[in-house]
């Protein structure tokens, strides 16, 4: 059987879920405007590294929010489905059209909507916050919480893994 830092080498495409993974969960609420959430800043250099060394890059929520939809593509990240409510039919089509192999996935989710996919990929991984179902499902649970880095930190890995990680050239 692989181990971790192994089954790392066959990652080409990263999909995050957004509420707990790539924000904190918690959201400002202010009548007549949308949700405001947070998002880490070392999360956003490491997803916009990613795309650069051309990782694919997708993220698949149930939320709606267009301010992430936009800090997301300023981001260079284009394959953004949102009001995913069924996320298993959107990876299901996502991987089809992309024509992807599922051990080439990393799936980082937090919560019970992830279940499905994080079953299927060649990594599931979550946040140290993550429910308990996800926690037993996943290859691997980050030190760090949602919002917090652990996108940064899984990214990271698998960059440094596959030799995409270097000092300078940002």
């Amino acid at each position: 059987m692989e181990n971790f830092k192994t089954k790392l080498k066959h990652i080409t495409t990263f999909i995050f879920d957004v509420d707990g993974v790539l924000t904190d969960g918690k959201v400002l609420l202010i009548p007549g405007h949308d949700p405001v959430r947070n998002m880490y800043t070392k999360d956003g250099f490491a997803l916009q590294l990613a795309v650069k060394k051309g990782y694919r890059v997708a993220i698949i929520t149930g939320g709606r929010s267009e301010a992430v939809r936009e800090s997301l593509e300023r981001l260079g990240i284009q394959d953004i489905f949102m009001r995913q409510y069924d996320k298993l039919a959107c990876y299901k089509e996502y991987m089809y059209s992309q024509q992807l192999n599922e051990e080439n996935i990393l799936f980082m989710g937090d919560d019970l909507p992830d279940w499905e996919v994080m079953k299927r990929v060649g990594v599931a991984a979550c946040p140290l916050d993550a429910a308990t179902e996800i926690k037993e499902i996943s290859l691997y649970t980050s030190d760090k919480k949602g919002g917090e880095g652990c996108v940064r930190d899984i990214i990271e890995q698998v960059l440094r893994v596959r030799g995409d990680w270097e000092i300078g050239g940002w």
